[in-house]
């Protein structure tokens, strides 16, 4: 697996200030805390059967058991783990993200969007699923808490 992104990475390269040390020291504790959790659920659903409904394997069951603080840091966490360790192996994780970026009302923070956004930047194009959870996290935002058009790249129009 190749590392494509990082902790590094997703602090810089996007114009805006980096996030500040103590913020993103907590995501990372958060996302530890779930962490084991997860590859457990992940490696059980890799051994398992792929067309599973969701809600029916060690994935789906680890959200259900989650409140919403603890299912924020779990998406954070697979949205970083694919960031970082993209490849073929990350079918069972990418769906995590899909599902996660699915549920309404996990109350992301501006920091925690914008983090997840410049790890996404950082990883670039070989990570197609990369803006899954920023994006349907920043859509959760109230009007204005955001300007996403600096971290994610402006595609060129018909007058540039």
């Amino acid at each position: 697996m190749a590392s494509v992104a990082g902790r590094e990475a997703a602090s810089k390269r996007d114009g805006h200030p980096p996030l500040d040390g103590v913020v993103v020291q907590g995501f990372y504790d958060r996302m530890r805390a779930v962490a084991p959790a997860a590859v457990g659920a992940i490696e059980r659903d890799r051994a398992g059967d792929p067309g599973r409904a969701f809600g029916d394997t060690a994935c789906g069951r680890l959200v259900r058991s989650l409140d919403g603080e603890g299912l924020r840091a779990l998406g954070m966490w697979v949205h970083h783990w694919c960031m970082r360790f993209y490849d073929d192996d990350t079918r069972v994780a990418l769906r995590l993200v899909r599902e996660i970026a699915g549920r309404a009302g996990l109350g992301w923070t501006a920091d925690e969007v914008r983090w997840m956004l410049r790890e996404s930047y950082s990883a670039g194009p070989a990570a197609e699923a990369r803006f899954t959870l920023p994006l349907a996290a920043a859509g959760e935002l109230a009007p204005g808490a955001l300007r996403i058009e600096a971290v994610v790249p402006r595609q060129a129009g018909p007058r540039d």
